[in-house]
């Protein structure tokens, strides 16, 4: 067990709190990290860039002229794609790119990007941070007394009045423990969990 202190949003030090072994002090894999973050990004993107091909374009299918004679190139109907107007012949269409590793290897991905930060004294332990308000100001004076300027901020449950005042500062995300992701935790340089976060983290990551 690691023992890590827990401090207050003010940076004054409460208490110390014992982090599991098995999920943050695993031995890193750099190419387990790339694979998982890697299908992350793709799951992510839309997919929705398409083009209107020759048979999406409107319009008549008449020969415009006849095949000799005329001494013009040979010439088919209006939506030609040689024509301005007309389909385009190798244009991208609409299409998935999710894909799936197995659930043991996101699971340890996880692990790792914690044990990462862990390591790299990235990971900051707060008791707990409520505010009373929503407050940009307010929160923008919290994040800067522990010195987290870029950051992904982990609770254990919703709480609207943190999240709407957290949305208009850069580089800041506050996100629940079962939604915590690899490229989440690479992203942010620093990595802030709420005390009450931990015990959910630790139960979904040992199973």
């Amino acid at each position: 067990m690691a023992l890590v202190d827990v401090i207050s949003i003010k940076g004054e030090k409460v208490s110390q709190v014992e982090l599991s072994e098995n999920i943050f002090n695993v031995p890193v894999k750099s190419h387990v990290l790339h694979d998982v973050v890697l299908m992350q990004l793709a799951c992510r993107r839309s997919g929705t860039a398409s083009v209107k091909h020759r048979s999406d374009i409107r319009g008549s299918r008449r020969k415009l002229y006849r095949q000799k004679g005329t001494g013009r190139a040979r010439r088919g109907d209006i939506k030609s794609p040689l024509l301005r107007g007309g389909g385009v012949v190798f244009g991208p269409d609409k299409r998935s790119y999710k894909y799936s590793v197995p659930k043991k290897v996101r699971r340890l991905a996880l692990k790792m990007a914690l044990s990462c930060k862990l390591n790299e004294n990235e990971i900051i332990i707060i008791d707990r941070f409520n505010l009373d308000q929503i407050k940009t100001k307010q929160f923008v004076s919290i994040i800067k007394q522990l010195n987290a300027t870029n950051a992904l901020i982990v609770l254990e449950k919703k709480d609207d009045i943190l999240e709407l005042s957290s949305r208009n500062v850069p580089n800041i995300k506050v996100l629940r423990s079962e939604g915590l992701t690899v490229y989440d935790a690479l992203k942010y340089k620093n990595l802030i969990l709420v005390e009450s976060s931990i015990k959910p983290l630790e139960e979904r990551l040992s199973v």
